[in-house]
């Protein structure tokens, strides 16, 4: 069996763990924006078209800097195996690939959905499906040397070296686990050498014996170590880079292996961009994209590796971070974590390895979601406005302007993105709803020479998918003043926040400076959703079913062909609440809705079947029957339901009468999203659904 190594002690965590670690998460993201426009391209054809790669060429290629991307959406998606099951002293495969089949939508999200035996990560999933778990899943046994052996393995693995700072072994452990999922033999040792990179990182500053101490982990007579040899000797020779490449596309070229991506050759050009960037984020930038082949994977390696070698000071020499601003998109089944950024996506690794080595986590600013608390961390805050500018100095954002400005961060789906498909799906819903309580402390620099005004605001989606604000109190800061502001989210009529942000303004044409420290909300919100004209309601809501024609239908059809569908929306942090809905079933085996939902192998459901069954399920890897009745079914009769999420207590509701109630003392699941439920069939929703907060006890 493969597992984590117990006898392996985790390392303690450096003084600046929390900085290297949003450096690597940094590096990570912007090397795959960086590496995206040109993935799969030769050497040959963008040196013809672009020269060198040094800076962002999205734009030379009409194509979005910000992007959904598998090497993003995977890493961060598939290291919360650690926080579902609890922290675990031992991470074993099944763990792993549970988390998988938790968070993946089928045919939508995270993965390249190539097919059975053309996407390794596809044919692992449908290995999965059928009920084979890892290692099998993802075995050369059952997939072939050639599907097992493709770069997938190394591409999803910094985040496991985050987790191990200055501890190769164990981050070696950690990625053999994580990687056997969907892949075997060569594509497991290349993970592995990735994964001790990272955790090297943290304390080895030469990068020639980061990469040799990295082979350790690894056997001497395996194929990643032969490239890895030869791209090392070439090195050592003072070969330059571009001959090295030449050479290394000769021996170690797509031409010697079979499949769409193998990994031998993306492995050793990783190592040769490290080894020839000598430390240098831009340098090893510039190599790896320049060279071609899988450039948004091995550039989002190598970007983690130079990102937590260096540090924050790795992004100075040019404009890396503004342009990215933090900003990342992780789709999934749980759709509240779709719209993220680097340094929250960096404080949930940090809190992983302290919990893991019973640390409390870090909470900045009293746990703020937006708090800046780190060097330059703009959490996807930009303005639009020319004569103003942000920055990040001290720990909070600085907005300096002339008469007016704003300050916004998304919420939800960004206009540019209604219409965008990048290969892999934006699905998310809105992190920000009507009726919760924004909290946020603004002050005015002392060098200011006038009072300003400040207040926050809200956009949200309307007809047409235009945008439309709405404002709370502005208040006066004289210079120095700080002051705490709160305003609740007025009624948005269904439709979803896409926005939320800062306006100031002053009545004096000079410079002005106001500070956002921190900005929150929480709760679970008092809303009713209903369907309204545009599609950005109906995009609100995660479809992991085979059909939600939302622009035509509303929630007239929803249906899954074979197997149980859900249709989530809400945050993983909701709790205490009714969940409301009246559904009808068309052709179904059975109907309902579900609550605390995290990811589809993770919530509480009220299911009516057609053998005439009314249950409370909760569905955790495997499905429990928490208590039961009679009910009557009848196909195109509709029904109420409701279920109550209370603590570990819940009750369902059906046509308004309580008929069960029970509570959970098995790792119950407190908090999470909402769901419409249809297995094999049809099911109809009238109108609107409704999510409203239990009174306090």
């Amino acid at each position: 069996m493969i597992t984590q190594r117990l006898e392996s002690k985790l390392s303690e965590l450096p003084t600046d763990y929390a900085e290297r670690v949003y450096a690597g998460v940094l590096g990570k993201v912007i090397g795959v924006y960086l590496g995206r426009p040109i993935e799969n391209w030769r050497y040959e054809d963008i040196q013809r078209t672009f020269g060198d790669v040094a800076y962002y060429i999205h734009e030379k290629r009409d194509r979005r800097l910000i992007v959904t991307d598998d090497d993003i959406s995977g890493t961060f998606t598939f290291l919360r195996a650690v926080q579902d099951f609890d922290y675990p002293n031992l991470v074993e495969p099944w763990m792993v690939g549970e988390t998988w089949m938790n968070y993946l939508i089928e045919r939508k999200t995270t993965l390249w959905w190539g097919g059975l035996g053309n996407s390794t990560e596809h044919t692992a999933f449908l290995r999965m499906k059928q009920g084979a778990m890892p290692p099998k899943s993802g075995s050369c046994a059952m997939n072939g040397k050639v599907v097992s052996e493709q770069i997938g393995g190394q591409i999803f693995i910094d985040g496991w070296g985050l987790l191990c700072p200055g501890d190769p072994n164990g981050a070696a452990d950690y990625a053999r686990v994580a990687a056997c999922v969907s892949h075997d033999g060569e594509a497991i040792y290349g993970a592995q050498v990735v994964a001790a990179m990272v955790a090297l990182a943290f304390e080895e500053r030469d990068v020639e014996r980061l990469v040799r101490r990295s082979l350790e982990v690894i056997p001497e007579d395996c194929e990643i170590r032969r490239v890895a040899d030869f791209v090392l000797h070439d090195f050592r020779a003072g070969v330059p880079w571009r001959a090295a490449r030449a050479r290394l596309d000769h021996s170690f070229g797509y031409a010697h292996y079979a499949g769409a991506c193998p990994i031998i050759p993306n492995h050793g050009l990783v190592l040769l961009a490290i080894l020839h960037s000598r430390g240098s984020f831009d340098e090893g930038m510039k190599i790896v994209n320049t060279s071609g082949w899988d450039t948004d994977c091995n550039s989002g390696n190598v970007g983690c590796v130079l990102g937590v070698l260096g540090g924050l000071d790795a992004f100075n020499a040019q404009n890396w971070r503004g342009p990215v601003a933090d900003k990342v998109l992780i789709p999934s089944a749980d759709p509240g974590r779709c719209i993220s950024d680097a340094l929250r996506e960096s404080y949930e690794v940090v809190n992983m390895a302290r919990r893991l080595r019973g640390l409390a986590p870090l909470a900045p600013k009293g746990g703020a979601r937006f708090h800046f608390s780190l060097p330059g961390s703009v959490q996807g805050f930009e303005t639009p406005t020319a004569s103003a500018s942000l920055s990040n100095s001290g720990g909070a954002l600085d907005l300096t302007f002339r008469l007016k400005a704003e300050a916004g961060t998304w919420t939800f789906i960004p206009p540019g993105h209604i219409d965008f498909v990048s290969g892999y799906q934006l699905i998310g819903s809105p992190t920000l709803y009507a009726s919760q309580r924004l909290r946020a402390r603004v002050a005015a620099s002392a060098s200011n020479s006038a009072a300003v005004s400040a207040n926050l605001y809200v956009s949200r989606y309307h007809e047409n998918d235009t945008l439309e604000r709405m404002r709370g109190e502005r208040v006066s800061l004289q210079p120095g003043e700080s002051r705490e502001v709160e305003w609740t989210v007025p009624d948005c009529d269904g439709y979803p926040v896409a926005e939320v942000g800062l306006e100031t303004s002053s009545t004096l044409d000079e410079d002005h400076t106001v500070t956002l420290e921190w900005l929150d909300w929480d709760g679970t919100p008092n809303v009713t959703l209903r369907p309204r004209r545009g599609r950005m309601w109906g995009r609100a809501w995660a479809p992991c079913l085979d059909r939600f024609q939302h622009e035509r239908d509303g929630y007239g059809h929803l249906v899954q062909d074979e197997g149980r569908g859900l249709l989530i929306q809400g945050g993983s942090e909701w709790t205490r609440y009714r969940f409301e809905a009246h559904a009808t079933p068309h052709l179904a085996h059975q109907i309902g809705i579900a609550a605390a939902v995290q990811g589809l192998r993770r919530y509480y459901a009220l299911v009516l079947s057609e053998d005439g069954r009314l249950r409370l399920i909760k569905q955790l890897y495997g499905e429990t029957t928490l208590c039961e009745t009679v009910a009557p079914f009848e196909l195109y009769r509709g029904y109420d339901f409701a279920l109550e999420l209370d603590g570990p207590h819940l009750r369902g509701y059906l046509d308004g009468a309580l008929v069960l109630e029970t509570t959970d003392n098995d790792r119950p699941l407190l908090h999470g999203a909402v769901g419409l439920l249809v297995e094999s069939g049809a099911m109809g929703v009238e109108d609107e659904v409704r999510v409203s907060p239990l009174a306090n006890p």
